[in-house]
């Protein structure tokens, strides 16, 4: 069972008020968008669902649970960080997960628990939220689930700023998503590096071809 305070940090931690900046960015969603991929309530569940079975949000959660596991391992940490940065397929999502997890680490030193745990710099988004979890001694799986949660709520609205799909719709995909969601977070709990693995290649195409939208809201 999750404690009352780890709750409340992993609220606070992964809100979109946290100042990270997470809102700025949309992981090459807008560019599904602009190119009519994504165009309303079915196609944008679909979506985000393959990016949750196949792409960039699985390899992410595996690599946060690795770094809970070695939380107090900086060699390894260290890799997990390389291995994230490696496996981030365009300079737009390289940017996001690097501005967004320095972010993050600059935000922990508002609780003096956290201020001293030693991270890889730069540190990739979600390295530091796995092992900043761990050190703090919140939960490996209650951390995957408001991990995924959050992510997942945040490519949602995406959805309903830019497609645009109603808020009733945006609910319908958060509730439909919720037992992949659980899920997921139950296998990535176990997963090593060995499982990531993805096929996600039109996630991968549209965040590489961002940055030539001719309007953008988002900044990947």
């Amino acid at each position: 069972m999750t404690r009352p305070r780890d709750l409340q940090l992993l609220l606070t931690w992964l809100s979109p008020a946290f100042p990270v900046g997470a809102f700025a960015w949309s992981a090459g969603l807008e560019t599904a968008i602009a190119t009519g991929t994504v165009k309303d309530r079915a196609t944008a569940e679909d979506w985000i669902s393959g990016i949750l079975h196949h792409g960039g949000l699985r390899t992410d959660t595996i690599l946060l649970s690795g770094a809970w596991r070695a939380s107090a391992d900086p060699t390894t940490l260290q890799d997990l960080a390389d291995l994230c940065l490696a496996l981030t397929p365009a300079r737009e999502r390289h940017e996001e997960t690097l501005i967004t997890g320095d972010a993050f680490v600059a935000a922990l030193r508002a609780w003096p628990e956290a201020a001293s745990i030693s991270l890889p710099q730069p540190c990739p988004y979600p390295i530091a939220v796995g092992a900043a979890a761990a050190r703090i001694g919140i939960d490996l799986q209650a951390t995957l689930l408001a991990w995924l949660t959050a992510a997942v709520h945040a490519q949602v609205s995406v959805c309903v700023r830019l497609v645009p799909i109603g808020q009733t719709d945006g609910l319908t995909i958060m509730a439909a998503l919720e037992p992949t969601i659980a899920i997921l977070a139950a296998a990535a709990a176990t997963a090593t590096t060995d499982d990531i693995g993805g096929v996600a290649y039109a996630a991968d195409i549209a965040q590489m071809s961002h940055e030539t939208l001719t309007t953008r809201i988002f900044r990947s």
